[in-house]
């Protein structure tokens, strides 16, 4: 459960209390109502993370609402859009291992997320990790209903794949750019979860096996 789901069932519970008590405690439903929303929203499940070499995991749980190639400072670039809905787990998790190199926070409007052009005009958290011999950059994006965003770690931070790093309030999305030579894994429509999903791998996966076995095979000589 994260943390904020506790203080906001906490002052409901407390408002459905006093409503009840200096009115008719039929009225106090609505908040008690409310405040099992709330815990209910903050839920934080565990996850079991693949371990599998090259594997780029979802940020979040949702609906894969676009997966194309864009151009990003001159270079080409797979981009997967995923749509929090405020009933999808609203918790976001590393994509790979690696190091935080940049997070730039930036100012916009609150178009509904599931227009492309919320993804550049809307206000959003900008991520970038290195490691695992690639660059994943990943945004977290405010959507129609959301109006704050949370991003833990610091620029210098090392990451683990699937670690918990942040959360959008209410409904939102999520886009990652990654190499777009990656094997894809997922399309649209494609329900994710974060952290448990493989969105793709950063070789194809015949590639990475084939690594595997002349790593094998090295270490028998």
């Amino acid at each position: 459960m994260v943390r904020d789901g506790y203080l906001y069932a906490l002052a409901l519970v407390t408002a459905a209390v006093l409503i009840g008590w200096f009115t008719k405690p039929v009225w106090a439903i609505v908040p008690l109502a409310l405040a099992a929303f709330f815990l209910w929203f903050f839920r934080d499940p565990g996850r079991s993370i693949p371990n599998e070499p090259g594997a780029i995991v979802s940020p979040a749980d949702g609906k894969v609402t676009d997966s194309s190639i864009v151009t990003v400072n001159g270079e080409r670039r797979a981009r997967i859009s995923i749509f929090l809905s405020v009933f999808d787990v609203h918790v976001n998790r590393s994509p790979i291992t690696g190091v935080v190199r940049e997070v730039r926070y930036q100012r916009g409007k609150y178009l509904n997320a599931m227009n492309q052009v919320s993804a550049e005009q809307n206000e959003q958290n900008v991520v970038r990790v290195d490691g695992e011999g690639q660059i994943v950059i990943f945004k977290q994006i405010a959507g129609l209903l959301a109006r704050r965003i949370v991003f833990y770690p610091k620029v210098g931070d090392r990451l683990e794949r699937g670690q918990r790093v942040g959360l959008i309030k209410f409904g939102s999305r999520v886009d990652i750019l990654f190499d777009a030579a990656a094997a894809l894994q997922v399309k649209v429509g494609d329900r994710v979860r974060g952290g448990a999903s493989i969105l793709a791998y950063s070789q194809p996966k015949d590639e990475l096996a084939g690594a595997q076995r002349y790593s094998a095979a090295e270490g028998t000589l």
